[in-house]
């Protein structure tokens, strides 16, 4: 979308709060379908983002896959697996839940300190051959699929086992 400036900074100002309240409420929530709702609001400002940027494939991709299905199907997943048994053995706080939170933590703080710390402008984004190779072809998503099959075709493959494990992990505890 080519917006102003002035209204593309104004939608920012809202997306990142919104992204970071929403990502808050999905893991502060006690309630797991409150929880699903947050994370589908955390996706639909992320696809939101998305547009600004002009990546309107990717966009509607996010909308219709992890909005449409994978949204809906941890909502169904939570309202069959939870039921009013597990709020009887309700503890506020665990020793699991401060190693959890110390490790998450951790990681976040290591996060923000490589980002602070990472030269982001002496990246080189693109190689000579990608840029030939772009120049020739006629759409957005000939470039994603090129990309998904040579430069990200690990990372797509991880993605996808893991995805498959959490199936199989979801079948599983929904057949006990």
């Amino acid at each position: 979308m080519d917006l102003p400036g002035p209204i593309h900074d104004f939608l920012l100002v809202f997306l990142g709060p919104g992204l970071i309240l929403g990502g808050l409420g999905v893991v502060l929530f006690t309630n797991p379908i409150f929880s699903a709702f947050s994370l589908g609001f955390v996706l639909v400002c992320i696809s939101l983002l998305y547009i600004l940027a002009n990546s309107h494939f990717v966009a509607s991709a996010q909308l219709l896959i992890y909005v449409g299905a994978i949204n809906v199907l941890i909502i169904f997943a939570v309202m069959f697996i939870s039921g009013p048994e597990s709020v009887k053995d309700f503890h506020l706080w665990t020793v699991g839940d401060g190693a959890t939170s110390l490790v998450c933590t951790s990681l976040f703080i290591s996060l923000i300190i490589t980002i602070l710390n990472t030269s982001w402008y002496g990246i080189i984004w693109t190689t000579r051959s990608n840029q030939i190779l772009e120049q020739d072809l006629i759409n957005t998503s000939q470039q994603i699929g090129i990309h998904l099959s040579t430069d990200f075709f690990l990372p797509f493959e991880l993605i996808s086992i893991i995805l498959l494990v959490a199936l199989i992990g979801a079948i599983s505890v929904a057949r006990q």
